[in-house]
């Protein structure tokens, strides 16, 4: 078992892989700025992806706090309960910046699919995967990573209207990844809790940019498996259709 106050830290590896994450991910951003500034249908596609990939992600970090694990560790029970509330609507948000374009969100990636099914299945058992995961998700932009990534989400075409979304996940004002760390950094882990936040975090890594490759590059691999994938139901669309940013503070 490792202590928080230990030389180091018991997140020290956590924070190295979340270097490695941003490396990875400022790779990827300039390799698609190379031809030149991201275009309208990137953009769509990247939303899209953030639609799906934050759709009811309020389920996952309720099911962790759930956890006889956290039993004793209130306030990081409580962290996460009030991370799931701040960000469950967070999905429309996208769906509504694509609205601005006339548009709805693309059918589920393969990838988004991947990373659901994967992490639904062990959340409520290992909920220190999903942790890792999340701490990767709320790192990724910043660091090596942040300046190919202001530059990517910086086209011409981008408006207040089209880029809620992205306000509302800079974090410089709202810093979720610092946050996340530091609920995590208070609490002694076991070493399998640690070991399970670890591989969270890689799988993250692999599941997560192999999403943004989805979106910044039609021809990826993944592309093959989009033909055929469902549609939004007339469910989503209404939920689409009637939400507002009034709704995102209200006590309710």
């Amino acid at each position: 078992m490792t202590t928080p106050n230990e030389a180091g830290g018991q997140l020290a590896p956590l924070r190295t892989q979340i270097a490695a994450a941003q490396a990875l991910f400022a790779q990827l951003l300039e390799s698609a700025l190379r031809a030149g500034p991201v275009s309208i249908e990137q953009y769509v596609r990247y939303l899209s992806m953030q639609y799906h990939l934050t759709k009811d992600v309020q389920a996952y970090f309720f099911a962790a706090a759930a956890n006889s694990a956290l039993a004793k560790r209130r306030k990081l029970r409580r962290f996460l309960s009030e991370f799931a509330n701040e960000e469950e609507l967070h999905y429309l948000v996208a769906a509504n910046d694509l609205l601005a374009f006339g548009r709805r969100p693309l059918p589920e990636p393969f990838d988004v699919t991947l990373w659901h099914s994967y992490f639904r299945g062990v959340v409520g058992s290992r909920p220190f995967l999903r942790l890792g995961a999340a701490a990767i998700l709320e790192n990724l932009s910043a660091g090596v990573a942040r300046e190919p990534a202001r530059r990517a989400l910086s086209a011409p075409f981008m408006t207040r209207e089209n880029t809620k979304f992205l306000v509302l996940h800079q974090h410089e004002t709202n810093p979720h990844g610092e946050q996340i760390l530091q609920a995590l950094g208070a609490e002694t882990l076991t070493d399998a809790e640690l070991g399970d936040l670890f591989l969270g975090a890689r799988q993250g890594t692999v599941l997560y940019l192999r999403m943004a490759r989805w979106a910044v590059d039609e021809s990826d691999l993944s592309a093959i498996a989009d033909l055929g994938a469902p549609e939004l139901s007339s469910t989503q669309c209404r939920d689409i259709d009637e939400f507002d940013m009034g709704q995102l503070d209200s006590p309710d």
